[in-house]
């Protein structure tokens, strides 16, 4: 049965996956001749199943770079076999990405595949200067440099950094999906983009075990399952939340299943509800059964079961990407100066009231947020299950700055910070002050090495990953004060006075980026002030504070200088929103720097006053265990000294 299921199981994945394709274009229309300059029957059938090859190869790339990484020991035969479906798969992946690039350009233009100069240079520009073609080639190039690496890597180190650029292969096309209405861009983009790489994963690890399962033993393979159930478990979570998020852009209303988009995304949300109970079994019973018995029969049943799902969830998945939804994805008539600007519509004056009832969701930061407060109080549990103490002040800070990190991202100052620079410093100093002051004490890597299972078959689980980080040599370099301080007062000039302020204004990734780059300098300068989690080096508490007031002086004389300034950062941007209410743009500058200077204090004196009960605790400490010592020795220390002064005053005598 296993030598059988091997086949059967990826054989089943395609073929369900092509069958499910051609009956989802054929009832949503995906594939129907275009009214005008239809571009023939090859390309709209050959669009959307080179879309699908693309995503099922990219299950393969990710799914198997995953299993190296965390699931497979890199002396089992099966990490080179691995690695080599890895490399397989991304070749797939390159090539289905050209044909994909190809038949775009065919569809768009409508133009006959020809050999004259006319349609290389038409196909040229194309691919380098509209976005939908940018995307394909960026693509396509990625996949072939992951290719490479997957024949030429074989340390688990590098392998990590190789699977972030396989993930961000998906990204281009992430961005080019359906977009919904204009006000919901942002979110569409992140919400697809989350949808096809944890899916990627989640199909991926499954289809990699079942090639792979000839290699492994049957204890490997009990181990392989589990960890991929929790894997599957979180990208299951991911997948229903974007698929939702996706679902409700594109579709807007309940009476709108009864469109031809909104019943195949009923066929998908079917699918999907059928593997989260075909994950329940592997957990609940076939797992138990497998390490039990040690009999594979009922797990690779439910193996072929489930990739035969995955399969008409890939397809249906294929389809909706070429099927028209419900609510029209044109832009606006007239769009406003905010909508060309932001894709958002101008929110309304910013009071008190707005301000704390505005939410303007990132899907990403809610699943962080989510996750966070969850893996944290699970890890919690499992100390105390174990008879571990786990102070309950440091869970109540953890829980306080997620909740903070949760509105920043989310509430009140995502919606205004893009029309309002003093909104957006507000959330500046938030993001690298006020929500590491809480994160820090709490002390997560502490409790995650403490509760994250130590593995010892020689792979690498997160307690291994977090291990290798902590003291790899890159962290040794960015977690000394010096440096930590050095980077939390740069970042500023850096950020703001380059083009990468503009980047992360008005690209979405940018914004992403500027979130995870305030958070974790914050993070470093406090944890190097009054951090409980493991570091290579900490400085002396008279220090620290010198530290600190050098840093906050910097932060002081950045405030002042643009609460003096007269030139607009970014004149194009906040001077061109078109924003009738509120102060004028240079005087919002102003009043930004104001907040850099003013609200800065606040966790300043907080950091001071923590940085100063720490030291009167460590002082105490000490001399307690210096009395203890005394005791213990009889105060032979002080004997020691006495008799040394005796003889230096016997020497001056003679």
């Amino acid at each position: 049965m296993p030598r059988t299921a091997r086949i059967i199981g990826p054989a089943l994945l395609v073929v369900t996956a092509f069958v499910a394709l051609l009956v989802a274009l054929a009832l949503g229309g995906g594939a129907a001749p275009q009214l005008l300059e239809d571009p023939g029957s090859v390309v709209r059938y050959g669009l959307p199943i080179s879309t699908m090859l693309v995503n099922i190869a990219a299950s393969g790339m990710i799914g198997a770079i995953g299993l190296v990484l965390f699931v497979i020991p890199q002396e089992s035969p099966a990490f080179n076999r691995s690695l080599d479906v890895a490399a397989g798969s991304a070749a797939l992946f390159t090539v289905a990405a050209a044909f994909t690039g190809f038949f775009s350009y065919l569809s768009v233009t409508a133009r006959a595949l020809s050999f004259d100069d006319a349609f290389s240079q038409g196909l040229g520009q194309f691919l380098t200067q509209i976005a939908l073609g940018q995307a394909w080639l960026q693509t396509t190039l990625i996949g072939a440099v992951v290719t490479v690496l997957c024949f030429a890597v074989r340390n688990v180190t590098a392998l990590f950094f190789v699977g972030l650029i396989s993930v961000a292969s998906l990204i281009p096309m992430a961005q080019q999906g359906h977009a919904a209405d204009a006000g919901g861009h942002d979110v569409a983009v992140t919400a697809f983009g989350l949808h096809v790489i944890f899916a990627a994963a989640w199909l991926g690890g499954l289809v990699v075990i079942a090639i792979l399962s000839r290699q492994l033993d049957t204890e490997r393979l009990v181990h392989a399952i589990s960890r991929y159930s929790s894997v599957a478990l979180v990208c299951f979570v991911v997948v229903a939340a974007s698929g939702y998020v996706s679902a409700e852009l594109r579709i807007g209303s309940l009476d709108r299943l009864a469109t031809p988009y909104g019943l195949l995304v009923l066929v998908k949300v079917g699918a999907l509800i059928a593997l989260g109970l075909f994950g329940a079994l592997h957990r609940r019973f076939v797992i138990r059964k497998l390490a039990g018995t040690g009999q594979r029969r009922h797990f690779w049943w439910l193996v072929v079961a489930e990739l035969g799902f995955m399969g008409i969830a890939s397809g249906f998945a294929a389809a909706l990407a070429r099927t028209a939804t419900p609510v029209p994805e044109t832009p606006p008539a007239a769009p406003t100066a905010a909508q060309i600007l932001t894709d958002s519509p101008l929110p309304p004056e910013l009071t008190v009231e707005n301000f704390l009832t505005q939410w303007n969701f990132d899907l990403i930061w809610v699943l962080v947020c989510a996750f966070a407060i969850f893996f944290y109080l699970a890890g919690v549990v499992r100390l105390h299950r174990r008879g571990d103490r786990w102070p309950w002040y440091r869970t109540v800070l953890w829980i306080a700055g997620i909740l903070l990190l949760f509105y920043v991202t989310n509430g009140g100052l995502n919606v205004y910070e893009k029309f309002l620079f003093s909104v957006h410093m507000f959330g500046h100093m938030t993001l690298s002050m006020m929500v590491p002051l809480l994160l820090v004490p709490a002390g997560p890597i502490t409790l995650a090495l403490r509760a994250i299972r130590k593995r010892d078959d020689g792979s690498r689980g997160m307690r291994e990953w977090i291990l290798l980080a902590v003291h790899s040599r890159f962290a040794t370099v960015v977690a000394n004060p010096i440096v930590a301080g050095v980077l939390f007062a740069t970042s500023l000039v850096a950020f703001y006075y380059t083009p990468l302020f503009r980047w992360a204004t008005e690209d979405h990734i940018g914004h992403e980026w500027m979130i995870v780059h305030f958070l974790i300098v914050g993070y470093l300068f406090v944890q190097a002030l009054i951090g409980i989690d493991p570091v290579p080096y900490k400085l002396p508490y008279p220090f620290r504070l010198l530290l600190l007031l050098g840093t906050m002086a910097f932060h002081a004389f950045f405030g002042l200088a643009l609460m003096s300034g007269t030139g607009l950062l970014l004149a194009d941007w906040f001077g061109a929103t078109g924003r009738s209410w509120g102060p004028s743009a240079i005087v919002d500058q102003q009043n930004g720097g104001g907040i850099a200077w003013s609200i800065g204090e606040i966790p300043t004196f907080i950091l001071a006053l923590v940085v100063a009960v720490q030291w009167s605790l460590s002082d105490k400490k000490e001399t307690k265990r210096r009395d203890r010592n005394a005791d213990r020795t009889n105060e032979a220390e002080l004997g020691e000294y006495n008799a040394m002064l005796e003889k230096l005053a016997s020497r001056e005598r003679s």
